[in-house]
């Protein structure tokens, strides 16, 4: 296959569905390991460093979150590129400025509870106000300013779906319907945390399901094929 034809392939929606299908779902599986090792009580939140059940637990998400943050970028990068020039620059710029602060976002969250486990790996006593903070840090930076940063960039994915006719009525109403949910719902109930991920799944198969009817439209919008 020549080169051309490669970058091509890449940069097709459906490659964009690929990717956000298999961010959505680690994604939801690291939100469920965290979540599972979550202590009942806030006084409680330096006691998971101990437990080497939790602690597996905790490394399996962790590993797992750098997997959702390439397949994130990729998703990014390809819808980007189907945009082109069609989108005006201010949607695209907080399109991609709210993802990749995201996508920073889990990582610092994946680096603050990965410090704490090297320590203690490494055999130093890590006191259980230190495992505190890290736990109250990552989940705060996750859960709180995260969940925003997903929010806006639902914001805009979808105003710019909806700006170039590639997004159903539906699937934006429901769209901004979950995103203001995130945006101005806290105290966050355990369920409001999946709804990111969840987008992201949907409007993946959208994409990869819609592929023989967008066909028609060429290839230089949102979903066209």
């Amino acid at each position: 296959m020549e080169t051309s034809a490669i970058w091509r392939a890449i940069r097709r929606p459906t490659s964009a569905g690929v990717a956000g299908l298999v961010f959505g779902v680690i994604l939801g599986v690291v939100i469920v390991l965290l979540r599972g090792a979550a202590p009942a009580l806030a006084s409680e939140s330096g006691e998971w460093v101990q437990d080497p059940d939790l602690r597996r637990q905790i490394q399996l998400a962790l590993y797992l979150i750098p997997f959702a943050g390439i397949a994130f970028l990729w998703f990014i990068a390809v819808i980007r590129s189907q945009l082109g020039s069609r989108e005006d620059r201010f949607f695209e710029t907080v399109f991609l400025g709210s993802g990749l602060l995201f996508v920073a976002m889990i990582f610092t969250t994946a680096a603050a509870l990965t410090a704490a486990l090297v320590l203690v790996d490494a055999a130093v006593s890590v006191p259980a106000e230190t495992a505190s903070y890290a736990w109250t840090f990552a989940a705060s930076l996750l859960g709180s300013f995260g969940a925003r940063m997903a929010a806006v960039f639902m914001l805009s994915a979808t105003t710019m779906g909806v700006r170039t006719a590639t997004v159903p009525r539906w699937l934006a109403v429901l769209s901004y319907i979950a995103a203001l949910l995130l945006l101005f719902a806290p105290p966050f109930p355990e369920w409001i945390q999946f709804l990111f991920p969840l987008w992201v799944v949907v409007l993946s198969i959208f994409i990869l399901t819609g592929q023989h009817q967008e066909s028609v439209r060429g290839e230089d919008g949102l979903l066209d094929g």
